[in-house]
């Protein structure tokens, strides 16, 4: 059974959600803000964080902060913001979606299933890829640059291994977006912007000037081939 944590400073909000995902059949815990929510993540050690944005003594934002210096969890942004704004920074920490206020349940489980169906994949495992001085190992969810090992977030790591399993094609931002999330998305294609942005941080000896995920102006993104790369 999935283990579930809900974060949300409003009780009724908590409890609804925890009802319907029990229903479900999964097991849930609540916390009502960010601070309680990593003493139970560390009890608990749940499989997905359904998490709030605003909310007293550690807010979503600062939650995300401390959690993924702990866990690669993933996490989805529970947000009353409309502005895109807000969202951006939740996926630039680390968030892996989000779901705006006020939501239908089934849209909410949609994504949960998504997003733990992407988490525990088999098509995630199997042989190593490599690629000039990148080495990724879909097997023990790592990745090593120049030998270094790097830590990557979830959506980071699954977009990296789609790119570097076919290099030279060219995949759309949709495309991409329904790799990442199994089709339960809102189809804002800049997160996917966001998650290149991050990636590109970690893995690119000049980020402003990428060698390994190029962007194909007006298409998407592609994996550079091993001769561009030599």
């Amino acid at each position: 059974m999935k283990t579930i944590l809900v974060v949300d400073d409003k009780a009724s909000v908590r409890q609804l959600v925890e009802e319907y995902l029990t229903g479900q059949g999964y097991k849930v815990v609540t916390a009502d803000n960010g601070r309680n929510a990593l003493y139970t993540a560390r009890f608990e050690k749940p499989d997905l964080v359904l998490l709030d944005v605003m909310m007293p003594e550690m807010d979503g934002f600062d939650f995300i902060r401390a959690f993924r210096k702990e866990r690669d969890t993933p996490i989805i942004l529970l947000t009353a913001r409309m502005e895109e704004s807000d969202k951006v920074i939740g996926l630039e920490l680390g968030a892996d979606d989000y779901v705006t206020k006020p939501f239908g349940m089934r849209e909410l489980v949609a994504r949960v299933r998504a997003v733990l169906r992407r988490a525990e994949s088999d098509a995630q495992k199997g042989e190593i890829l490599r690629s000039s001085d990148i080495e990724l190992d879909p097997d023990m969810f790592s990745v090593k640059v120049a030998g270094e090992m790097v830590e990557l977030t979830r959506s980071e790591f699954d977009l990296l291994a789609a790119l570097m399993r076919f290099p030279g094609r060219v995949y759309s931002r949709m495309e991409l977006l329904e790799h990442l999330q199994g089709g339960a998305y809102e189809g804002v294609e800049r997160t996917i912007d966001v998650h290149v942005r991050n990636l590109r941080l970690k893995i690119e000896p000049d980020p402003a000037n990428p060698i390994y995920v190029q962007t194909v102006f007006g298409v998407g993104y592609r994996f550079a081939t091993e001769s561009e790369t030599a």
